[in-house]
């Protein structure tokens, strides 16, 4: 199964490995949404966690995820050898999903967490350093945007999964918990057996790898993190939407729904976004994004309806779609061929602080000024962030030039 893209001198293909890597994705996707979309409601209903301690779980887990990144980026460029770290990382991820049913107490959903964002961290920068390796340059926007609208597919048959089940079972997630861990081995099992380390050429420098490469990365590369960690510090974890979805009145039994519509939406755009940017750049779906997610902020601060508030998720999805995939086809682009896997560890690290930092920031204020407090000061916040982005791009073009 291939899908083909037609450029100006002929058609090129999208390697297998990016559709199974994709396929990987989804299989892990659906197993953490079964968990993810019910996570917060039980913490704070189930075991008395406070918003700000929700926020920061989640910033914490970005941060644990990242910082690994930054090593596995610098591992994989050091021995070449991404399919290695990426089963670890998976395998980490489903180890993970075995805690989650056994934790009964919020020291034990953290450490469940911090498995499972050390194994996002081992897998990520090798899966996308992976992408890089197979992918061509002329549709590098097309295979990220495709493996991440696959990841996305499971972004939502996960929560589908988990509100058929919990009425099902009568709302018991432990036992959603427990069957979570299905999907999640078979992924590892998909990766094991269908993706083969591509070939890589010598290496013509030394075996040892010295922590002064990370400084060598261009400056395009650099602003890429740089834009990149403006776009995860104004963007608050989803965790937040789903508190939001409760207040806006869904039944607990319902909450999943969330995330399914906002993953479908996510999954419907990013892979045409991808494409698009092939064609046009990356800087103005960027800054589209941007204004995107100001209006769903905007609507979410005063949704007092479902309906009303469905509206913020379906913009939410919309700004995932336009920006997500982009970020990884941009690194890709810019950063040095030998440093590639460094260039995506250290973009994961610099926007794994900052979301540690608007986690907390977001769940303060939702503790202190409530839901309107935390998307009123998200919208200033992405405002001021378009902002930012439009001197970016200026300085973009200036060095291109």
């Amino acid at each position: 199964m291939t899908q083909t893209i037609r450029t100006s001198t002929s058609r090129v293909r999208i390697p297998q490995t990016v559709w199974i890597l994709g396929f990987v994705s989804l299989l892990m996707d659906i197993s953490s949404e079964m968990v993810q979309t019910l996570l917060p409601y039980y913490l704070v209903s189930g075991l008395g966690a406070s918003a700000v301690l929700v926020g920061f779980i989640e910033g914490l887990s970005v941060a644990i995820a990242t910082m690994t990144k930054l090593f596995a980026g610098i591992v994989a460029d050091w021995t070449r050898n991404r399919k290695v770290l990426a089963v670890f990382g998976y395998g980490l991820g489903a180890i993970s999903k075995l805690i989650f049913p056994m934790a009964s107490s919020i020291d034990g959903i953290v450490a469940a967490k911090a498995v499972d964002r050390v194994g996002k961290g081992l897998r990520g920068t090798p899966r996308d350093a992976l992408v890089a390796d197979v992918t061509p340059p002329e549709i590098r926007g097309a295979a990220f945007g495709l493996r991440k609208s696959l990841d996305t597919v499971g972004g939502f048959a996960g929560p589908l999964a988990a509100i058929a089940l919990m009425f099902a079972f009568n709302g018991n997630v432990h036992l959603i918990f427990w069957i979570a861990v299905v999907p999640a081995f078979l992924s590892v099992l998909v990766l094991i057996l269908g993706v083969r380390e591509p070939e890589q050429a010598p290496r013509t420098v030394g075996p040892s790898f010295r922590i002064s490469e990370v400084v060598k990365l261009n400056t395009a590369t650099w602003i890429v993190i740089a834009t990149a960690s403006i776009l995860t510090f104004v963007r608050f974890s989803e965790a937040f939407l789903l508190l939001k979805s409760h207040e806006a009145g869904f039944e607990p039994m319902w909450i999943p729904i969330t995330m399914v519509i906002m993953h479908a939406v996510y999954g419907l755009t990013a892979y045409p976004a991808g494409r698009l940017s092939d064609a046009i750049g990356s800087m103005g779906l960027l800054m589209a994004s941007v204004g995107v997610l100001i209006a769903a902020y905007s609507v979410l601060a005063y949704a007092n309806s479902i309906s009303f508030f469905l509206v913020g998720i379906v913009l939410w999805g919309l700004h995932m779609g336009l920006s997500q995939g982009l970020l990884g086809a941009l690194i890709a682009g810019t950063a040095p061929q030998h440093l590639k896997g460094t260039a995506f560890g250290v973009f994961n690290l610099m926007t794994g602080v900052v979301v540690l930092v608007s986690n907390v920031m977001a769940g303060l204020l939702w503790d202190t000024y409530g839901s309107f407090g935390t998307f009123a000061v998200g919208a200033v916040l992405s405002s001021l962030a378009l902002l930012m982005l439009a001197v970016v791009s200026q300085l973009s073009r200036k060095l291109r030039h």
